[in-house]
């Protein structure tokens, strides 16, 4: 089994960082920056992001592994004082993995340039002066004209994030899905949004078109860039899946309820 690690940068991550080799060489795992079997993330959900945007190119051929070193998060499944028995099974249990849906995110500009993004977690639309003005658009039918303050498309993954706070449904990552989340949407006698949230299955699209030439403002998971000329934004679930590392069950919902609900009610 090759590895590779991407830490969080702090004292505990490095120091966790520091004892996973040490494990691994014990056992005899090999490390391969390059071409790793398995990447193993050290912090939180945020390492794990930029582990994946960093590794993009080879989701076919690489599984996730995360190790929280603070809060608890989604994609971090083990815990400091687990390290050593979690290198065990790496090193002697044959490597099982699940599959999470990924977003793909399509940009294209006036000036007819197409550039394309993948989330794990959301992707949101934000105007950068005044209210964001959307024609949207459903499998190619017009749908609604959006005014408020954006718009999120989420993956179910990340529907515990940002989607969550906007009053978004909680989703499975076994259902291959988006979400479309508003945000402060103005709703009065003249303009009017659904007003509540979009879950749309594989193989639909939500495109997004400015109503006027303004400079927009993005989020991709952990990364912020503005654009202006934009022609149209489309979102739909990706071809590409991520792989996560399983050496022990880890139920979805059981994750929701020890973030947000904790153990007071079990």
């Amino acid at each position: 089994m090759k590895f590779s690690i991407i830490n969080r940068g702090d004292q505990q991550s490095t120091e966790m960082t520091n004892l996973f080799y040490q494990y691994a060489k014990q056992y005899q795992l090999v490390e391969d920056q390059d071409s790793p079997d398995l990447i193993i993330s050290i912090g939180g959900d945020g390492t794990m992001l930029e582990a994946f945007h960093s590794n993009q190119h080879r989701l076919h051929k690489v599984a996730f592994l995360g190790i929280h070193t603070g809060h608890l998060g989604f994609y971090a499944d083990w815990q400091p004082n687990e390290l050593e028995n979690l290198v065990s099974l790496i090193a002697n249990e044959p490597l099982k993995t699940i599959e999470y849906p990924l977003l793909h995110v399509k940009i294209k500009t006036n000036d007819y340039q197409e550039i394309n993004y993948l989330a794990l977690n959301e992707f949101t639309v934000k105007s950068t002066e005044k209210t964001l003005v959307m024609k949207v658009k459903l499998n190619h039918q017009d749908f609604e004209t959006f005014r408020g303050d954006g718009l999120c498309i989420s993956t179910p993954s990340g529907s515990t994030g940002y989607n969550k706070s906007l009053g978004g449904a909680l989703i499975h990552p076994s259902l291959e899905s988006i979400q479309v989340s508003e945000m402060a949407s103005i709703n009065n006698r003249v303009y009017r949004t659904i007003g509540a949230s979009l879950l749309l299955p594989k193989h639909h699209y939500i495109d997004l078109f400015p109503e006027s030439d303004q400079e927009i403002r993005f989020t991709l998971d952990h990364l912020n860039f503005t654009m202006s000329n934009v022609y149209s934004i489309q979102g739909f679930v990706a071809d590409e899946k991520i792989l996560f590392a399983r050496y022990r069950p880890f139920p979805f919902w059981n994750r929701v309820r020890d973030a947000f609900i904790g153990n007071e009610h079990r």
